[in-house]
């Protein structure tokens, strides 16, 4: 098996690495495994141990920004669950119980530091509509300022399926790129990325510059049991956004935080491969819940991902799915290669009787708000080609 252990020179990451130490803003990610204890809820000594070594950060003039899982596994005792609920009713109930423990153990914590920690809730919404992802930069930015260390997590107790995250791993790669961070450092109960089970004898991977050097890599499930929903595919999902956007990210355990922030060799580091891109972008790219389909014309399909232009509605020949202004659609070829993803300006009722028609014509006929563009190129992402999926798997 070919591994970046291999591939690519001992020490080359070194002074990326050693950055890190003196990094100005870091967005920092811990998962519930790395936060419970043996007999549910959250551990003290777990929490305390991260926080240490955040506030040293901190106070050495660094910006944090934590991204804290474990909301849901710190309301389920308080609610007699033994484990993490299936059904998202509870889950919300949970997380809704749960926040205010989280952060009453943060903000104790911090405070023996003398830092000062705050609440931030945020929904995948917040950061796929201009105007909200605005005022949330201002608003972290701000606390930055004023030196505050802000906990994040997704908004549990109101997200639905249909616009969650998933895990915390990508909410805190998008949070990396909404405040323009200069590193993501991703926690959890597993020191690295390794080219096979680390049981049986496997090298750890100590850097990663791009896709390729993750070829032949087992890296295992999205999800596993417990109470948190991530694993080490998310980790690396998250990592690899964060590196092809222009940050960058470190894989590595919680008890190596403080070695990580010091710029040692620990944990899997990802090199940056690419340019920054606006937030919403990315969302589109990698974690958008698409609830459309627009099928495009050749000519379409040209302007599109060719010479990057909007798609006007004269290049949709059909659509399917159901969705309103504003949601996320995929745009495919006659084949059902997915050329690109965007937010939508028309509902899925209004679509159907514009199909083929030029703007003009539209305007014309059925009001000057049908003058629009389809998707404007800027809310509007190239992918990789793909076939379509069925729409709800």
């Amino acid at each position: 098996m070919t591994t970046s252990t291999e591939a690519v020179p001992a020490g080359a990451d070194t002074a990326e690495r050693e950055a890190l130490a003196t990094a100005r803003r870091i967005v920092v990610k811990v998962g519930s495994s790395s936060l419970t204890s043996i007999k549910g809820g959250i551990s003290e000594r777990s929490l305390s141990a991260l926080v240490d070594a955040l506030a040293r950060k901190r106070n050495a003039g660094s910006e944090i920004i934590l991204v804290s899982s474990g909301a849901i596994a710190a309301g389920l005792a308080p609610l007699g669950l033994a484990k993490r609920p299936k059904d998202l009713a509870t889950q919300q109930a949970a997380a809704s119980v749960g926040q205010g423990l989280l952060m009453a153990r943060y903000t104790q914590a911090f405070s023996a530091h003398g830092v000062t920690v705050s609440q931030v809730l945020l929904t995948a919404d917040d950061l796929m509509r201009r105007t909200q992802h605005s005022n949330a930069y201002r608003a972290l930015d701000r606390l930055l300022n004023l030196g505050v260390v802000p906990v994040v997590n997704e908004n549990d107790t109101v997200a639905t399926h249909e616009i969650r995250f998933g895990d915390n791993d990508r909410l805190a790669a998008l949070v990396a790129h909404l405040v323009r961070a200069d590193a993501l450092v991703l926690l959890s109960d597993v020191d690295a990325l390794y080219d096979g089970p680390p049981a049986k004898g496997a090298k750890r991977i100590p850097l990663v510059t791009g896709p390729a050097d993750l070829e032949g890599v087992t890296i295992g499930k999205a999800g596993k049991a417990g109470v948190g929903t991530g694993g080490m595919m998310t980790k690396v999902e998250a990592a690899s956004i964060a590196a092809g956007s222009g940050i960058h990210a470190l894989v590595t355990s919680t008890a190596n935080a403080a070695a990580a922030l010091a710029g040692e060799d620990v944990g899997t580091w990802f090199a940056v491969n690419g340019a920054r891109k606006p937030v919403r972008l990315l969302w589109l790219a990698h974690l958008a819940s698409v609830r459309g389909r627009l099928v495009l014309d050749d000519g379409a399909v040209r302007a599109v991902r060719d010479r990057h232009t909007s798609l006007l509605p004269a290049g949709v020949s059909s659509v399917a799915g159901d969705f309103e202004p504003g949601d996320p659609v995929e745009m495919v070829a006659g084949d059902g290669t997915v050329i690109a993803r965007g937010l939508v300006n028309y509902s899925a009722d209004e679509l159907p009787r514009m199909l083929g028609r030029s703007t003009k014509e539209l305007a014309k006929e059925l009001g000057s708000g049908y003058d629009r563009v389809v998707v404007h190129v800027d809310d509007l992402v190239l992918v990789p080609s793909a076939r379509s999926t069925k729409l709800g798997a």
